[in-house]
């Protein structure tokens, strides 16, 4: 009870370390300290390591419980001259707290670790806030120092969640069901319809690239060349502007199989979401509820309906059969015209049939008034002896951000974009020099009021 006491709590992995094997000359462990020159992550001491001589490496908080222990006076200057975030590698002797002290709502509430030997690796400035989650920071700081902020114990819940669900999906698909993981080009050419593409340039004059919206085309070509079972944790690009909660880049489980029909789609993504689910997250149920595109266009005019409220679309044209208001009856004399409303509690709100029908057209993807050539190479490959084939694409990102109930998908993503598309930690994207442009053929025309912007 009359020596110093070192509490040291570093980093936030909380795993427990499988046994440790041995060969001739050597020992070769398995888990978060395998391949390390730690042997224990602090979250892992237990009563049963009392008496252990342990080394842990990380950052450093340190609660001093008694100083009257002489020789190691050096050693308690040196840890309490460094700051919180500091980095040290530290071995010691595993202890029981003394009786009074234990904290019961710590897995390691038990046990602290009386440090014999101190090794500094690296003295951590003063940061912009506190590694803490209690401490409110703004969403811009916290994105302009996301290393920091990923230190969080909610960040680092959430990244190791999507790993492990990620593994989940590669298991049930690659080993239960038979898929190969394929990798597909980013550098791509512009694809017809759908969202807005980033171009990049290349040093031909005129000639561009672009990151590709999905792996749409690829993933056809690959069931024509025989691989007759794909997937990929694939990364895509949509040139999308500011709207709200969507990312330029963003991750998809994406999914074609020979030889299937949509009944067949929908019985793997069941399976593999029944698979992957994290067993603390409680069971899911299948089979999962469905709707035709008919039935959701019909009902909530939009292809894609939040059902949890059940606002379904009613027809109101008899209602409005002999109305005076011009708007409704122009609706209801067009050829199809009718008056829907959604009901809600408070009310409900009028959609005509001539604003339905634009909401259909959205909804489809056009490719009538594209230059064919674009996809020739794909209409070719489809006249190659090509299987019937199927297949579909999971958000990642937002399933994992359902998954943890975060309130925006940049909560799952180790590195986002802010809500205009930019990187506040890198300033990405950046301005570069003419110079630069040269070898691409490229020149910037920049409007007036931005000249002044252009050293920035």
């Amino acid at each position: 009870a009359g020596s110093p006491t070192w509490l040291l709590l570093l980093g936030h992995t909380l795993q427990r370390t499988p046994g440790v094997r041995t060969v001739p000359g050597c020992v070769l462990s398995s888990g978060p300290s395998s391949l390390s020159f730690r042997s224990h992550t602090c979250g892992e001491l237990r009563p049963e390591h009392v008496g252990e001589v342990v080394t842990v490496c990380g950052w450093l908080l340190i609660l001093i419980y008694s100083s009257v222990f002489q020789s190691a006076g050096d050693l308690k200057a040196a840890l309490c001259d460094l700051t919180a975030e500091s980095v040290v590698k530290v071995t010691g002797t595993v202890r029981r707290r003394p009786a009074g002290q234990e904290n019961k709502r710590m897995p390691t509430g038990e046990i602290e670790v009386h440090a014999e030997s101190v090794e500094v690796f690296s003295v951590c400035r003063k940061l912009p806030f506190e590694i803490k989650d209690f401490v409110k920071k703004s969403e811009s700081l916290r994105m302009q120092y996301r290393y920091l902020d990923l230190r969080s114990s909610q960040m680092q819940n959430n990244l190791r969640l999507r790993s492990q669900m990620v593994m989940k999906m590669r298991e049930y698909l690659c080993n239960v069901h038979g898929f190969v993981d394929v990798e597909t080009p980013t550098l791509f050419k512009r694809t017809p319809g759908g969202a807005k593409e980033f171009l990049v340039p290349s040093r031909e004059p005129g000639r561009f690239y672009s990151l590709p919206q999905s792996p749409q085309q690829f993933k056809q070509l690959l069931m024509v060349a025989g691989i007759d079972r794909y997937f990929q944790v694939a990364r895509c690009y949509r040139d999308e502007g500011s709207k709200p909660d969507r990312q330029p880049e963003f991750t998809q489980v994406d999914i074609e199989m020979s030889f299937v029909d949509q009944t067949g789609i929908m019985s793997l993504v069941e399976g593999l979401l029944q698979y992957s689910w994290p067993a603390e997250k409680g069971p899911i149920k299948v089979p999962f509820q469905t709707m035709t595109y008919e039935e959701a266009m019909r009902d909530y005019g939009v292809d894609k309906p939040d059902t949890r409220f059940s606002m379904k679309l009613i027809d109101l044209r008899e209602v409005f059969l002999s109305t005076e208001i011009q708007f409704l009856r122009t609706a209801l004399n067009q050829p199809g015209g009718s008056v829907q409303a959604i009901c809600v509690p408070s009310g409900a709100k009028l959609f005509t049939g001539k604003e339905l029908e634009n909401l259909k057209q959205t909804a489809k993807t056009q490719f009538g008034q594209e230059d064919p050539s674009l996809l020739s190479h794909l209409l070719e490959a489809l006249d190659s002896g090509a299987p019937p084939h199927g297949g579909i694409a999971l958000g990642l990102d937002r399933l994992i951000s359902i998954m943890v109930g975060a309130a925006s998908i940049r909560d799952v993503i180790a590195f986002p974009k802010s809500f205009r598309g930019h990187d506040l930690m890198s300033q990405a994207p950046d301005l570069v020099s003419d110079e630069e442009l040269k070898s691409y053929h490229i020149s910037v025309r920049w409007p007036t009021e931005q000249r002044g912007d252009e050293g920035k």
